[in-house]
């Protein structure tokens, strides 16, 4: 198994580097590959900002590509919730830090956008201060 970098995921996904996306479909079609969740998180700020991709383009990649059956997702469970909790309107980084804190009673924050979105969502507990 090899883990596989922010950089070879967007080419896979985006191939706007015909050179580096064979490179990145070669590796990933042939090789079990480790998605680290820092990956995840980055790949999705790079899809939104640098390439412009809307949000529920960019979380349908991501769960496409978690679904392939020759990759294996960082604490998968977490991963899986965080984009599901994306989808329903969270921010990925946002989502990925409540699914990452399950054995919390709650998660703080200043932010009551995100506590609003996070019950909305049916995140854990979200206390805003």
């Amino acid at each position: 198994m090899k883990a596989i970098d922010t950089n070879v995921l967007v080419r896979f996904l985006v191939g706007d580097d015909p050179r580096q996306a064979q490179a990145a479909r070669h590796l990933i079609e042939t090789t079990p590959v480790w998605l680290p969740k820092t990956v995840v998180l980055e790949t999705e700020w790079v899809l939104r900002h640098a390439y412009g991709f809307g949000p529920e383009a960019v979380i349908g990649a991501l769960v496409r590509f978690c679904g392939l059956p020759q990759v294996a997702v960082e604490d998968e469970n977490a991963v899986v919730q965080a984009l599901t909790w994306s989808a329903a309107g969270l921010d990925l980084a946002d989502a990925l830090r409540l699914a990452s804190s399950p054995a919390a009673e709650a998660f703080c924050t200043f932010d009551r956008k995100l506590a609003t979105r996070a019950r909305r969502a049916g995140a854990i507990s979200v206390e805003a201060l």
